[in-house]
Formats: C-alpha cells, sequence, structure tokens
C-alpha cells in the first residue's frame, strides 16, 4: 500500500497537538483561529476558480451541463450544492449534477470504500449521459479518491471539460485536467479530519463557482434572486417582498401579480416594470436572454 504521509492533509497540525488537554473554549478558540484562515487561503485560489466559472457559463450556454463528483464530506458537498441550484434559480434540474461515491445512500451513512472503486465513477459518468462539452468538478481534499481520479480522466478522454478541486498541492492520485484549484489550508486541528477545513473551503469554492455562474447567466438583479421560482411559503414571501421594493406595490397587489406570473419573480417585475401581460413578459425576457437588467432598464 502506498504511504500518505507526505499528504498535506494527512500531516500533524503543531497547533493543536495537546488540543486534548484544552478547556472547551481553549478548544473552540483553536479551532476558530484556524478557520478564519480559511477565507484568505479560498482568496489565493481565485484565478484558477474564475477560469473555472468561465468553464461553466459557457457549458450551460450550450446545453451542457455541471457535474459535481467526490468521495464522503466531498461528494456530500457537491450533491449540496447542486440541488440548491433549480428552487434557487429556477434552473433545470440537471444543469449542475452531484455524483457521490456509493449513491444517494452514501449521503446519510459512510460508505468511506466506495472511493476506492475507479470503475464505479466511470459507471455512474455513464448512468449520468456524459459527454463532450460538459464540465466535471472532482473533488478530493487529499486527492487520494481513486472514484474521483479515474472519473476527471474519464472525462478528459471524452472531451469534457475536467477541474480537479483538491487541499494538497501535490494530489497523491495524480490527474490529467484542465484545470486544478489548490486551496491550501494545511494541516486540519484533528490530523486527517478533512470535512473541517478543507470541507468548510470546499464548500466555499463551490459556492462561489455556482454563484458566480448564475449571475453571468442573468439569474440575480441587483443581489436579488429574481429567478427565484416561489414553490413555498419563504420564497413566496421572498417573492413578494422583492416585487414590493422594486415596484412600490402593496403587499396584496405584488401577490396578485406574483400569481399572475405563474409565480415568477422575473416575469412579475417585468409585467409591473413594462405594463404588459404575462405573454409580453416572457417573450421580452427571452428576447433578452433572459437578463432583467437589460429589460426594465
Amino acid at each position: 500500500m502506498s504511504k500518505r504521509r507526505h499528504l498535506t492533509t494527512e500531516q500533524s497540525n503543531p497547533s493543536s497537538n495537546r488540543i486534548d488537554d484544552l478547556s472547551v473554549r481553549e478548544i473552540l478558540d483553536m479551532i476558530n483561529r484556524e478557520d478564519r484562515a480559511v477565507a484568505q487561503k479560498v482568496g489565493d485560489a481565485l484565478p484558477e476558480i474564475e477560469d473555472t466559472v468561465k468553464l461553466t457559463v459557457a457549458a450551460l450556454r450550450n446545453g451542457k451541463r455541471v457535474f459535481y463528483l467526490g468521495a464522503g464530506t466531498s461528494g456530500r458537498l457537491g450533491v449540496l450544492d447542486a440541488s440548491e441550484m433549480p428552487p434557487t434559480y429556477s434552473v433545470p434540474i440537471d444543469w449542475f449534477q452531484g455524483i457521490i461515491a456509493g449513491g444517494d445512500m452514501a449521503l446519510r451513512k459512510s460508505i468511506e470504500g466506495a472511493e476506492d472503486k475507479p470503475d464505479a465513477a466511470i459507471k455512474d459518468l455513464t448512468t449520468h449521459g456524459i459527454e463532450a462539452g460538459d464540465v466535471i468538478i472532482g473533488i478530493s481534499a487529499s486527492g487520494a479518491a481513486k472514484y474521483v481520479q479515474s472519473a476527471l480522466n474519464y472525462g478528459h478522454e471524452i472531451g469534457s471539460k475536467t477541474i480537479y478541486l483538491t487541499c494538497t498541492a501535490k494530489p497523491f492520485y495524480p490527474v490529467n485536467v484542465d484545470l486544478t484549484i489548490f486551496i491550501d489550508v494545511g494541516p486540519e486541528i484533528i490530523t486527517g479530519s478533512t470535512r473541517m477545513k478543507a470541507g468548510t473551503a470546499t464548500k466555499m469554492v463551490l459556492n462561489m463557482i455556482s454563484t458566480a455562474t448564475m449571475i453571468r447567466l442573468g439569474k440575480v438583479y441587483g443581489n436579488l434572486m429574481v429567478d427565484l421560482m416561489a414553490v413555498n411559503e419563504k420564497l413566496v414571501d421572498r417573492g413578494i417582498r422583492i416585487i414590493q421594493d422594486f415596484t412600490n406595490l402593496n403587499f396584496k397587489d405584488s401577490h396578485r401579480i406574483l400569481v399572475a406570473a405563474k409565480m415568477s419573480v422575473k416575469t412579475a417585475l417585468v409585467m409591473v416594470k413594462k405594463d404588459c401581460n404575462l405573454d409580453v413578459a416572457e417573450k421580452l425576457l427571452l428576447d433578452a436572454n433572459g437578463f432583467l437588467r437589460d429589460v426594465i432598464d
């Protein structure tokens, strides 16, 4: 068995070598100090994250898709980010897809051995209909997941765009990819526990990629998620408040126009600002490629 001692994620953090002898408050202070440095380390990787967003935007504009793929915590974080896209931005459910080693059962129950099955990655990608032009973001904190390595190599071979998101400078398993996003968070407070700083960094990066992609595709106006579909009480209330803020309509009339717009906040805003019906509003948005600012400004 190959040794992993050289991996950053497997090294001991000298700051915490007596953490078991500290008070609860001291433990929490130490974890907090380490976590505060994560955002800066993510900032160091902004050029690579920017290049990734350019790839995801181009892919989605061309009818392709974005896949997050990982094992354990990495896989769960990918599934989490992907699953938030349809309700938040009203995008098709296949635009962002999260694939975790071991399947959906691994979301709730640890199936860590699944990361050592390279053939399963190819099978999972094939099941999801992966094709040239799709984007695969493989997530592995240590770069030691054969499942992720196999997926990225396979994707690269068939013409997908491939990105390796990792927290170690030299991944344990090398891959042939278009981009590598390396977040140098250093050794974990608890040696090898990559659900901590590495997990935090991963969530931050995925949030950046998906959010920036949605902004560039016209899913945001100002800093508001105007493309949300009001499918529950919370989102209905948020949608009504957005309409109120931009139109000066009262709550009742904002609710009425939201219903008339088939619960689409963006369409409702166009109907009010352009004083038009649903069909005209939808046509205006279609002609503007969904960019609300291009319609009402």
